[in-house]
């Protein structure tokens, strides 16, 4: 018992260096061998991730069988590739598109599905691949949303592939073992298509639910008679290349009657002639009889067409040497209707009756080559079969890419052959007829098998059986993994099951959908439904292969070393022209599906962080983004308000003023930069866990208030540093802030603690200094939250100094947000008395017309009026308080009544407000570089103005102390009167915030004016300029 710790202590000793570490970075030893135990759980059972938990550890692990590659991979691929399509349409095929157009097709799917083998081997051995096998791949690489969407498209494929060869062995069973089974009979010659469509639907729907019976039952079953089916399929095949081979020597007697040159029914007659001998006497044979009218034999009550021509009898299968590979080297398409007809037989026209036209072989549907390659594609799908069973294989890694590649080949290498043998030993009519017609209605392939044509009719039954039971097996496990996942919220049902894992009500969904596809009842109009969505599918791993490689993401080693991306974009494309080539409508409608199922996991889906390409795809793009935005400022018209918003926090790190969150973001109307920045007070190393806590603080608030952007906390000893620090580093590259907002100092009155509005009025300092914009909402507590709605009112501008026109954006830029959507924009300008107030109101409504924003335009005149002894008063007040501040150090207590006493002397209006925004430039813009927006006059009375009226607005810098104060306060009570009268019940007034002295001894003074100018409004945003136009004419 002892052994252990002193074990432990001798490890310690050894990594006495990294001790303080171990219990957060585990021991490289414990950490290998914890990794070294991770067992793969048997298909569909559990989510692999939830195995690490300590409660599925506690539950009993189901063993995992150890496949290997020839029993786990290759043969299930071979069993799914090879399908019905071998063995009931690709004579059709070769018979119309001829062997080298199908040599094309067989060509154009086999690579594609190669290419996509390549690449989904590359994804397979980059990292253990849990049960759930392509699913997993695509949505671990390339992100939940992808993954989904193809998750569905492969689960939609194989329900609709169970249907497909369901529809196969119905008709193998209807057609070739049973055809006296039928329910349904045709009543005249054309009804006999819709008969077949009506008994298939009937026996499919009873096949699939006796299928599904099975399946629920139970998959161990399938599992064991799936070796059988295996077994079918290849003696099947076999028997093919047995009888191909004989007929070189010993073609099989298929004899097939040809009138004229068109091919006969031949169920409805005995001999292949006109008249037969009985006896002594020459009679009509049935034949004749079918063509004429009964009882006479003259000429003249027969069909046309047949007293024309000749019956004769030609061999259906000529044989390997017989060279009728030249004939059928050609494409041949039909139209719907059209009559089977030999090329080399003499045949003279003439119109036949309409009656007898039951008589001839005729093409059941319209061909053409795209059509063809949407019939032909499933044939070559199921390469995902391996890769399915992921969890039961020893080494997945190794397997899956052998396996899947040799399966390929071979079925391909089988294909290539077959498409040439059939092309080489079977008449071409005989070929182009589907449903074996001519030859008694036997399966044309099965005319040419080796020993009989029961090898194959009986095992292609029994193979496309065993694999619609694959199917059904297989997809609803799929949805199963896919619900497990919880990416897509209304699927969540389907992830329970009865206890072993088996998905019962996937089993019952995918039952449902299975039925859609055997109620379409043709194998022709199903097999391109079913193509669409396994092209998808393979689309979407080729992309998540050629992402990553592309993107060289870190995690991107697989084992599989014989990959490349132009691979993958290659198989990519052919997936893509694919799609279209086969069905350019059923491809609209699957990328729509996938498009729909895209968006919905992105809006409603949870979130997941898998590490996924998609990911790397954003980082690089952005990074390209930022690297192109470094190449200068951005004009003039692209200028927007790029956020940085300090908020304040509470000892609690609750956002003191969550309304500054959503004036910003009423601002922003999702556009453009926001970053909201704070500061936690002390030492980094010490507060690193609150700087988290008030980071994710502010990240909620930000998700409740809607505001997209980025969160930036920093740690400083003093809060004003802290800010500098925030103005200085936020944003990256081109995605800086040129805008602060900030909240108003409340109660800087009452605060001992002059530092909170130092800390204001040093800001102001510091964004002026770095040429950003600056806006402070005052009484923001009053500002609407993002879910009321302004039905009028108006949002007021005083522009009184040109700061480049951030004035007039701003309260467009809010226009476009719904909560003041129906506010009307007022500007406001101020005149003084030398100042052509009608002219400088025409013009500032052309230059609002030529900005193209809709504004009434109101000039105030200010008369020049006598100091009020109110603003003595208030001036006297405020240099009374800072006097007494400076000189007694008061007690606390006493300094507190005493700022009390001022207070209550002036008792105004005065809202607890709260938050604050970003500032424009304005009052200490040296004369020379005032910007002005009007005309040359006003220049000149502004420069006369100046010299001689020391009282106005941008000059009060200047004067002595005691007597500049007198001023300034005077013209903030003056501007305060005008304001409040004009927009006392406005939504929003929008004012120049004057710049902060250049002395700092007058910094309590500065705030005492912005108190004084925006006095009795209930709301008010300061903003001043970042000393650049913001707002042009010019389009």
């Amino acid at each position: 018992a002892d052994a252990a710790p002193k074990k432990n202590d001798f490890y310690d000793r050894n990594l006495a260096l990294f001790e303080e570490e171990l219990d957060i970075r585990p021991k490289v030893s414990s950490l290998l061998s914890r990794l070294v135990s991770y067992t793969n759980i048997t298909q569909g059972a559990k989510e692999h991730e939830e195995e690490e938990s300590a409660e599925a550890s506690r539950r009993k692990t189901p063993k995992s069988p150890n496949m290997g590659t020839l029993m786990g991979v290759y043969l299930p691929c071979l069993q799914n590739i090879f399908g019905v399509i071998l063995f009931l349409r690709l004579t059709w095929i070769v018979g119309m598109a001829g062997i080298m157009q199908s040599l094309l097709i067989v060509l154009m799917c086999c690579s594609c599905t190669m290419l996509t083998a390549i690449s989904m081997s590359a994804i397979a051995t980059n990292g253990v691949v849990p049960a759930g096998g392509a699913y997993f791949m695509i949505s671990r690489s390339l992100g939940p949303e992808f993954g989904g969407a193809v998750g569905l498209c492969f689960y939609l494929g194989t329900t609709f592939a169970s249907a497909m060869y369901i529809l196969g062995a119905i008709e193998i069973f209807l057609k070739y073992l049973v055809p006296q089974a039928a329910i349904f009979h045709a009543t005249d010659t054309l009804g006999s298509d819709s008969a077949m469509l009506n008994n298939m639907r009937v026996y499919g729907s009873i096949c699939l639910s006796l299928m599904a019976v099975v399946v629920f039952v139970g998959v161990k079953y399938v599992n064991k008679l799936a070796s059988l089916f295996l077994a079918c399929v290849i003696i099947s095949i076999v028997s093919i290349y047995a009888g191909a081979f004989k007929s070189l020597t010993h073609p099989p007697e298929f004899p097939i009657c040809m009138l004229g040159n068109r091919t006969l029914v031949r169920d409805g007659f005995d001999v292949c002639a006109k008249t037969v001998i009985k006896g002594n006497v020459t009679v009509p044979s049935q034949l004749s009889e079918s063509f004429c009218l009964p009882g006479n034999m003259s000429s003249a009550h027969c069909d046309d067409y047949f007293n024309q021509n000749n019956v004769t009898e030609i061999q259906s299968i000529p044989g390997l040497g017989s060279g009728i590979i030249r004939e059928n080297m050609w494409s041949d398409y039909q139209r719907k209707g059209e009559i089977l007809e030999k090329a080399g037989l003499q045949s003279t026209d003439a119109h036949g009756a309409m009656e007898n036209f039951g008589m001839y072989v005729s093409a059941d549907i319209a061909t053409s080559f795209t059509l063809l390659v949407g019939i032909f594609f499933p044939s070559a799908t199921g390469i995902m079969a391996g890769s399915n069973r992921s969890g039961d294989l020893r080494d997945a890694q190794k397997s899956i890419p052998v396996g899947t590649i040799l399966a390929i080949t071979t079925t391909s290498l089988v294909y290539f052959s077959s498409v040439v043998l059939f092309g080489s030993c079977i008449e071409g009519v005989v070929l182009r007829d589907k449903f074996g017609d001519a030859v008694r209605k036997n399966l044309v392939v099965g005319t040419l098998s080796w020993p009989s044509p029961w090898v194959i009719v009986i095992g292609s039954f029994f193979s496309t059986v065993g694999a619609g039971l694959q199917s059904l097996t297989g997809a609803p496990r799929l949805l199963q993994a896919i619900a497990k996942d919880n990416i897509i919220p209304f699927l969540r049902v389907f992830g329970h099951g009865k206890t072993n894992g088996e998905p019962t009500w996937a089993l019952l969904l995918t039952g449902l959908i299975a039925e859609l596809g055997i109620l379409i009842a043709s194998l022709d109009m199903v097999a391109p439904i079913l193509s669409m969505f396994f092209l998808m599918c393979y689309l979407f791993v080729n992309l998540a292969c050629a992402v990553q490689t592309l993107l060289r993401t870190p995690n991107w080693r697989p084992r599989f070393k014989y990959y490349h991306w132009a691979l993958s974009f290659l198989g990519m494309s052919m997936c893509l022209a694919l799609m279209f080539i086969s069905s350019w409508y059923y491809a609209l409608v699957a990328m729509v599906i996938a498009g729909m199922i895209y968006k919905y996991i992105e809006y409603q889906g949870a979130e997941k962080e898998w590490g996924d390409g998609i990911r790397g795809l954003s980082l690089s793009a952005a990074r390209y983004a930022l690297l192109r935005l470094e190449v200068g400022p951005p004009h003039t018209k692209n200028w927007r308000p790029q956020l940085l918003v300090l908020l304040k926090l509470d000892e609690d790190l609750h956002v003191k003023y969550p309304r500054l969150l959503t004036f910003a973001s009423q601002l922003k109307a999702g556009k453009g930069l926001t970053i909201v920045g704070s500061v936690v007070q002390g030492n980094f190393l010490d507060s690193y866990g609150e700087m988290q806590a008030a980071e994710q603080a502010i990240k909620n608030m930000m998700e409740i208030e809607r505001v997209k952007g980025f969160c930036q906390i920093v740690v400083a000893s003093k809060v004003r540093e802290g800010i500098v620090h925030l103005i200085q580093s936020c944003g990256l590259g081109g995605m800086k802030h040129n805008t602060v907002m900030m909240g108003w100092p409340y109660g800087w009155r009452q605060s001992e603690d002059p530092r909170a509005w130092k800390t204001f009025i040093n800001t102001v300092r510091c964004t002026t200094a770095a040429h950003l914009a600056l806006m402070v909402p005052k009484n923001v507590s009053f500002y609407p939250s993002n879910h009321e709605r302004f039905t009028d009112g108006n949002i007021d501008v005083w522009w009184i100094v040109h700061d480049g026109g951030m004035l007039m954006l701003l309260p467009f830029l809010l226009k476009l947000h719904k909560v003041w959507k129906k506010c009307q924009m007022r500007i406001f300008t101020v005149a003084q008395m030398d100042d052509n107030s009608i002219q400088m109101k025409k013009d500032l409504a052309m230059f609002l017309y030529q900005l193209r924003i809709e504004a009434e335009v109101e000039v105030v005149e200010m008369h020049d009026s006598d100091i009020s002894a109110y603003t003595y008063e208030r001036t006297l007040m405020m240099e009374q308080r800072s006097q007494m501040l400076r000189q007694m150090r008061l007690s606390s207590a006493e300094r507190q009544r005493e700022a009390q006493l001022v207070k209550d002397r002036h008792s105004l209006v005065r809202m607890g407000s709260l938050y604050s925004d970003e500032e424009e430039e304005v009052v200490e813009a040296p004369p020379e570089k005032v910007q002005m927006t009007w005309t040359r006059e006003k220049c000149e009375a502004e420069r006369r103005n100046r010299n001689n009226a020391p009282e106005n607005f941008r000059e009060l810098m200047s004067l002595k102390p005691d007597q500049s104060n007198v001023r300034r306060m005077h013209t903030a009570v003056k501007l305060n009167e005008v304001i409040v009268n004009r927009s006392h019940d406005a939504r929003l007034v929008l004012l120049n915030m004057p710049g902060p002295p250049r002395n700092t001894d007058g910094d309590e003074n500065y705030m005492e004016f912005l108190e004084v100018l925006t006095e009795g409004l209930e709301r008010v945003l300061l903003v001043r300029g970042g000393g650049r136009e913001v707002i042009t004419i010019y389009s």
